[in-house]
């Protein structure tokens, strides 16, 4: 028998190989799993310097990953952030702006957010053109079921969780959303805003604001099950839990892990949203309860044998809340010293955890200072599945991920533009951050200046001394701002009165 040339015996091993295992391409397609939390301070997290709440899941994946000190969510609130993550967009270029209700709080009433118009092009249909089965679990807030927004319009094959925002400031709902399915949980009805007298109120007037089913436990559990499913697929599984986001609610164990470590006093819901007898060791149990979430995930994915072919990344869609709800962010110094918070677009608003780990890829205990944003994760999932990034204003960190600084591409400047809470600009270049605010009522209000290399935390404005950045700063704007399609987004060119537009 004729023998075989050494290079045609190698295209048959080959080619064995491929049909016992499946396919060679199919099995280098790494899983990615993006993890977001919801409302989440820049020092919340132990590897981000938090001293008095435990987290020590993320902790870990910090010491076995990358850990980022200067990223950037797109927006300091909740649906134009997750809408510029999905779609790799700015906030002059994004289609949501804001938080546009569409309903109310009532179950009858659920209308959702402004919804992502028919066309969009988002990460899951990216990962979906790559081969990847695509979930989202969790929260959405980019559209109902009966719009053009809802996620199995917009690339994902499995969608379970929240679909309106409103509904979300409840955590213990009557239902989640399965597929564009309505899913009953076992809970009553909540009216989440309803106050409590602060004169006669009992322990059993608290209990109104706990249910049987808690709904981050219900993301995990389809988590796991997508996660299981697909084990021998390439898949994406967008995870944006509704942690640490008011309502105050979480499950009695974990709340009784930090009663009698603060000094803490009722919270009757004076300032809206649920009532809870232990406000400080709730809100410190919600984080713990995320933290335990993930090393779930974690954990499911070591067990499958996935551990070395899959990312994991964790971040936050804007900086801790405000004065509402029954937070105390200084409390717990949840914004790490930085100005601002959840609605503003100093650091304090905008700057957040990131970190992400992948064994054998990126090394252990790393801190990166990449100046990065949440809309370049397009470009990084294109560059990781070997498409071409047409669709962002991104660019992919994953040679920073990858310990390849020398190839390491970075931004000439962040842009921001926030319609409410006045109406903000702000943009990065290099140290120097710029910050605008009040401009629709004001657009000749000035801009402030910050060197965040000597003053990461705002504190002095040097505007007057550098005149040349704030010519910089102009023309950026002019050269990125495009104009919304609706009045309530539109104050940095507007071609009507601002004056009485509501937020």
């Amino acid at each position: 028998m004729k023998k075989l040339p050494i290079h045609k015996k190698i295209s048959l091993l080959l080619f064995v190989a491929c049909l016992l295992t499946g396919s060679a391409i199919a099995q280098t397609k790494p899983n990615v799993i993006y993890i977001y939390a919801d409302d989440m301070g820049y020092g919340e997290l132990g590897s981000y310097g938090q001293q008095k709440i435990k987290t020590p899941n993320l902790d870990r994946m910090a010491n076995e990953g990358m850990r980022f000190t200067q990223h950037y969510a797109s927006a300091p609130v909740c649906a134009p952030s997750r809408c510029m993550l999905l779609t790799g967009r700015h906030a002059g270029h994004s289609y949501i702006h804001g938080n546009y209700e569409l309903g109310e709080f009532a179950d009858s009433l659920e209308g959702g957010q402004m919804p992502l118009p028919e066309g969009t092009f988002t990460i899951g249909h990216l990962m979906k053109q790559a081969g990847y089965k695509t979930a989202v679990i969790g929260k959405w807030g980019l559209g109902m079921v009966n719009t053009t927004g809802s996620p199995n319009k917009q690339g994902f094959d499995y969608a379970y969780g929240y679909l309106d925002q409103k509904q979300a400031h409840n955590f213990y709902p009557t239902h989640l959303w399965e597929n564009g399915k309505w899913d009953t949980l076992q809970n009553s009805f909540i009216e989440v805003h309803k106050r409590l007298d602060s004169t006669k109120a009992t322990d059993k007037d608290f209990d109104y604001y706990r249910g049987k089913e808690y709904a981050p436990a219900k993301m995990t559990e389809k988590a796991l099950a997508f996660i299981e499913r697909n084990a021998k697929n390439p898949f994406f599984l967008y995870l944006p839990y509704t942690l640490p986001h008011l309502s105050l609610q979480a499950p009695e164990e974990y709340v009784k892990k930090y009663i009698g470590y603060f000094d803490e006093r009722p919270y009757f819901g004076q300032k809206g949203y649920a009532s809870t007898k232990y406000p400080l060791s709730t809100y410190a149990a919600m984080i713990t309860y995320l933290d335990d979430q993930v090393g779930i995930v974690l954990d499911k994915i070591k067990k499958l044998g996935l551990d070395n072919n899959t990312i994991i990344l964790f971040s936050s869609d804007n900086g801790a809340t405000f004065d509402v709800g029954g937070v105390d962010r200084f409390f717990f110094n949840s914004n790490g010293g930085l100005r601002g918070a959840k609605m503003d677009l100093f650091e304090g608003g905008i700057r957040e955890p990131m970190i992400a780990r992948w064994p054998g890829k990126i090394t252990p205990g790393t801190t990166s200072d990449l100046v990065s944003i949440q809309f370049d994760l397009m470009a990084t999932l294109a560059e990781l599945t070997q498409q071409k990034a047409i669709h962002t204003d991104g660019i992919s960190f994953l040679p920073e991920l990858l310990g390849k600084k020398s190839t390491q591409k970075k931004h000439n400047y962040l842009y921001f533009e926030y319609p409410e809470n006045g109406g903000q600009l702000a943009i990065r270049m290099g140290d120097w951050k710029g910050v605008k605010r009040d401009v629709r009522q004001h657009p000749e209000n000035k801009w402030m200046l910050f060197n965040l290399a000597t003053d990461r935390n705002e504190t002095t404005d040097i505007a007057g001394q550098h005149p040349e950045l704030i010519k910089q700063f102009e023309t950026i704007v002019k050269k990125e701002h495009q104009n919304s399609h609706i009045k309530e987004w539109e104050f940095v060119n507007p071609k009507f009165s601002t004056k009485n537009i509501k937020e």
